[in-house]
This record gives C-alpha cells, structure tokens and sequence, in this order.
C-alpha cells in the first residue's frame, strides 16, 4: 500500500469514525483517537464485507458500502463506550 492509500485510509476513517459517533445518540465518553482507530477499521472492514457481497464498486457513490461502514462503527463506537463505562 502506498502513502497515499494509507493517508485516504486514515481520512476516511476520520470521517467514518465521526458518522459513526453521530449515529448514536447521548454523549460517548471515548477521546478522538479510539474514534479515528474505529473508524478506520470500520473502513476497511465495512469495504472488505461490501466486496463480499458484490455492492463495493457501483457507478457514482457506493451508498451500500458507507452505510455497513458507518453502523460498523458506530457498533465500534458503543462498544468501546459500554466497556469504558465499566471502569
């Protein structure tokens, strides 16, 4: 993978993360690295399971695709907030 791929990654992760985060409602008590880090593995997770199921390479934008990456994680984001609550 090039820089360039694992920079767009970590965007987009960003941005997945953030979604994600939003998606749920109250306040998360996670800091903005656990949201990036969620957020990216949801990327790539979400994309990897898009790929299985044929709807990750569409004409114009891949609704499918960011829809299982955003409620991965969000799903990421409550995890890690209902295992923080518990410390």
């Amino acid at each position: 993978m090039e820089i360039s791929g694992i920079l767009s990654a970590i965007v987009i992760g960003i941005v997945i993360g953030v979604l994600g985060r939003l998606v749920i409602p109250g306040r998360q008590r996670i800091g903005i690295l656990w949201t990036i880090a969620i957020g990216i593995v949801a990327a790539l997770v979400g994309t990897a399971i898009a790929s299985g199921l044929d709807v990750a390479d569409t004409d114009g934008v891949d609704w499918v695709e960011w829809l299982i990456q955003i409620a991965l994680a969000a799903l990421g984001v409550a995890a890690v907030h209902k295992v923080k609550l518990r410390h």
